[in-house]
């Protein structure tokens, strides 16, 4: 009981880490010009549907 507890609590906490990444990168890669995205096999749209953060350091 109490290891599947903590591994479900670990999965749940890498989980909401690699969506908190995507949407950061997502964030970055909204700064590269269409051509660039095009390039990379995807659009502005298609990064806008996945979710975006912008974070000002």
């Amino acid at each position: 009981m109490a290891n599947s507890f903590f591994r479900d609590a670990y999965q749940r906490v890498v989980a909401a880490r690699e969506r908190q990444a995507s949407r950061y990168v997502n964030g970055a890669l909204m700064n590269l010009d269409d051509e660039t995205l095009k390039g990379m096999g995807t659009s502005r749209e298609e990064l806008r549907r996945k979710g975006v953060n912008s974070y000002v350091f």
